[in-house]
């Protein structure tokens, strides 16, 4: 089993990394401000260009340590990694299996089943633990109604969406999977107001370049990391991430990462989404709009959004398929050796990770 190592965020300007002896150091103004075992250390994530040593590159190059560049609002810039890892006939069945259609196909299906299916869970989740409410209260009719109006709007969603569940197993082109997966995520952000409790925020719809409102850039942000750490996990295991089946090929993008990011859309973006605008740890004063309407989030709300992300990664969980414990961090390790194996054909069908 794979040990869960962390990810190093770099998000201040002025950062310089380097190797001492056996640790990487974070030095600001010149002055150590982190310090760890190299061995603890799987990824090193850096939000702008930041200074890193080239002995420090060189280690991590060696010793298949991912460093990626990404803009301050999470969009992906650049990566450097050593030599590629994996059997060159594994990439090969990839690169075979993603040409076929019908072969893209078994495997795509099963991947949005789940994206539909964690969706769907995360409003069940909401509905039981936010019945609608059933009449007025203290009589003040226009408060309840409300409340009553959002939260009775999940239901017949949440029921739609398993409909469809049936309709994705019966698709029988890439095309027309696209189009139920599209439905579907419709469906679900046409409800997600329903979910946040806070006044401040609100969620008029999925905005994405830019994103329009503070719930969709932390969303935006939250999956902007969410797929650098897929595609690292990937990389390790032997797969190419820009090789996928479910989202077309384009240059420099990584579509096999976002096609396994689907499973963990619901989990490890829009939950943390919701607990962290829900139980108030950031505020629309993190929050600056642009004169384009772009909103972009604070250094400081980005570090706690960091925070609880890395703290969710941390915490336990029993794996749906293989019915073992193990951090939620290695979620994407294990999902792409599933994957890996389905490919090379030593499993008759892939498991996707499923949420309850």
């Amino acid at each position: 089993m794979k040990k869960h190592l962390n990810t190093l965020y770099i998000t201040s300007g002025d950062a310089y990394v380097h190797k001492e002896r056996e640790t990487f150091v974070v030095e600001v103004d010149s002055k150590k401000v982190f310090q760890a075992p190299v061995h603890s250390i799987e990824n090193i994530v850096c939000f702008g260009f930041k200074a890193l040593s080239p002995a420090l590159m060189a280690f991590c190059a060696e010793n298949n340590v991912g460093i990626s560049y990404l803009s301050q609002n999470g969009r992906f810039l650049a990566r450097v990694s050593g030599a590629q890892q994996g059997n060159v006939l594994l990439r090969k069945a990839q690169y075979a299996m993603s040409d076929s259609e019908p072969r893209s196909l078994s495997l795509a299906r099963p991947i949005i089943a789940a994206k539909v299916a964690n969706y769907r869970n995360l409003l069940l989740r909401h509905q039981r633990n936010h019945p609608p409410v059933e009449g007025p209260l203290d009589g003040n009719e226009s408060e309840p109604e409300s409340e009553e109006n959002f939260t009775g709007a999940v239901e017949p969603v949440a029921a739609a969406m398993g409909g469809r569940l049936a309709d994705i197993q019966h698709a029988e082109t890439l095309d027309e999977l696209r189009g139920i997966e599209g439905e579907c995520a419709a469906m679900y952000f046409g409800v997600v107001s329903a979910l946040i409790k806070v006044k401040d925020f609100e969620f008029p719809g999925r905005s994405k370049r830019p994103p329009l409102d503070p719930a969709n850039a932390l969303l935006s942000f939250l999956y902007a990391i969410l797929v650098n750490d897929v595609r690292s996990a990937l990389e390790t295991t032997g797969l190419d991430p820009q090789v996928g089946f479910l989202h077309q090929l384009r240059s420099g993008r990584p579509s096999l990462a976002l096609d396994i990011m689907e499973e963990f859309r619901a989990y490890l973006g829009d939950r943390i989404m919701l607990n962290l605008i829900n139980l108030k740890q950031v505020s629309k004063k993190d929050f600056e709009i642009r004169e384009s309407g772009e909103v972009r989030m604070s250094d400081e709300a980005r570090k706690t959004v960091l925070a609880a992300y890395q703290k969710r990664k941390q915490e336990e969980i029993t794996h749906p398929f293989l019915g073992e414990k193990m951090t939620i961090g290695l979620l994407p390790h294990i999902q792409a050796q599933l994957l890996a194996r389905y490919i090379r054909g030593d499993m008759e069908v892939y498991p996707p990770f499923y949420t309850k």
